[in-house]
């Protein structure tokens, strides 16, 4: 059979067994393996590639990263970080609505999980915003739209996978994904403030409420200093910054808040190592699925396709990029997505000389719009259930909202010196900067 065909047939075997019910790791397994009957590499390498997908130093950072994300929701910790949105935001034109993106902002600071971002804020805020005559769409809408941040805003479970499977430096990543993140929190609260439901307007908080909130989320918000300190410090990995802040929650957060949880512990912990089993095997999945799709030379063939349209222009690649990982994230989930196509990102990055720290936030930017897409939209579908509103209801509700990304991907496409100012800043090597020869400073490219 011709490679053409057999990327094909993987290709489509996926998407059929994964529209027919079929887990998504293994309807990538299945995919591959029946191709793999019909080349000359063997079973048993392909098994290996699997291990060897998962074998990645870097990605241990994830169960630390989401276990930070467990403790603080199970523990009640993040009812003092709400509590301190209200009192900051609480007083504008569509209150709830504000809270909701300032709180999202404040916990992609912890936790790096959209999923626990759109469980907490679906039990938590929810439930007030329905009390207030908010429309159920626009709360389920509003909730999955403002999740997305977890995966701009450092630390980032996306952004770690990126800089493991691209061996991009995963620090730059973080810091990156500040300036998409700030755009899309600023556009939702704009777009609330405007073209949202009024709710009901609230007194300003006094200068003591706000100090005595400020005081109260003093402790959960030191975790993101922690964590981010410590790497651009040079202190910790991504993966010893995660371990850092589970042991500042254990040893301070919870000790001096809410002592009883300790009694979760343990489930807590087993519910984190399944949380991490998920997108561990769908890793391993999907590690797989990219070395068969390098091997029939299917990266090549893409890539080629692009630079034919757009030869070496930075811009117009990163645009087709953009719309093939619009149509992508449809389809799959962000983890697989970004492995399976890191050879062609890799491969037109390198030829039309773009920073892979910059390519790797605009991917990850994309990527976490697609979590409010159909037919995937895993945040949207987790935010309709539950608040209890019909998915349909929900999407025709994000449909305004979908601007505020389009207009984040575009700016970061044409303005990469403000999204890798940061990273020029505090980690300057990890876009490609180096000592200068001659005296002080960095000379970057």
């Amino acid at each position: 059979m011709s490679q053409g065909f057999l990327i094909f047939l993987m290709a489509f075997l996926f998407l059929l067994l994964g529209y027919l019910g079929v887990p998504v790791a293994f309807a990538i397994i299945a995919s591959v393996l029946v191709v793999t009957a019909f080349t000359p590499v063997s079973l048993a390498s392909m098994m290996t590639q699997l291990f060897n997908g998962m074998d990645v130093e870097a990605l241990l950072a994830v169960p630390f990263f989401l276990l930070v994300g467990e403790l603080m929701t199970s523990a009640n910790v993040t009812t003092r970080m709400i509590t301190l949105s209200q009192a900051l935001i609480g007083h504008v034109r569509g209150g709830l609505a504000q809270v909701v993106t300032l709180f999202s902002m404040f916990f992609a600071g912890v936790s790096g999980s959209s999923a626990a971002d759109v469980a907490v804020l679906s039990r938590s805020i929810g439930p007030d915003m329905k009390r207030e005559g908010y429309d159920p769409g626009f709360i389920a809408a509003l909730i999955a739209c403002a999740a997305t941040m977890a995966n701009l805003i450092p630390p980032s479970i996306m952004a770690v996978v990126y800089g493991a499977t691209g061996n991009v430096s995963i620090g730059g990543l973080f810091l990156g994904g500040v300036v998409p993140g700030l755009l899309v929190g600023f556009g939702l609260m704009i777009y609330s403030h405007f073209f949202g439901p009024v709710g009901v307007r609230k007194k300003r908080a006094s200068f003591g409420e706000v100090s005595a909130a400020v005081k109260g989320a003093g402790l959960p918000l030191v975790i993101p200093v922690i964590i981010m300190g410590g790497i651009l410090s040079g202190w910790f990995t991504p993966t010893e910054a995660g371990v850092a802040a589970v042991v500042y929650i254990l040893l301070v957060c919870i000790p001096a808040i809410n002592r009883g949880y300790f009694r979760r512990l343990p489930h807590d912990m087993a519910m984190t190592g399944l949380l991490y089993s998920i997108p561990l095997i769908t890793i391993a999945a999907a590690s797989a699925f990219g070395w068969m799709l390098a091997y029939l030379r299917g990266p090549a063939a893409v890539s080629g396709w692009i630079a034919g349209m757009a030869g070496n222009d930075p811009v117009l690649i990163m645009l087709l990029l953009v719309g093939l990982f619009i149509i992508v994230g449809d389809f799959i989930d962000a983890v697989p997505a970004i492995i399976i196509f890191m050879p062609i990102i890799l491969e037109l990055t390198q030829n039309a000389a773009i920073n892979p720290v910059h390519m790797g936030v605009v991917i990850v930017l994309t990527l976490a719009f697609g979590l409010i897409t159909p037919p995937y939209g895993i945040c949207l579908l987790m935010a309709s259930k539950f608040t209890g509103v019909g998915f349909g209801r929900a999407l025709l509700a994000s449909f305004p909202i979908y601007v505020v990304f389009l207009g984040a991907i575009l700016f970061c496409i044409y303005f990469p010196e403000v999204v890798l100012w940061l990273p020029k800043q505090f980690l300057p090597q990890s876009v490609g900067c180096f000592k200068n020869p001659s005296g002080a400073g960095y000379i970057c490219p």
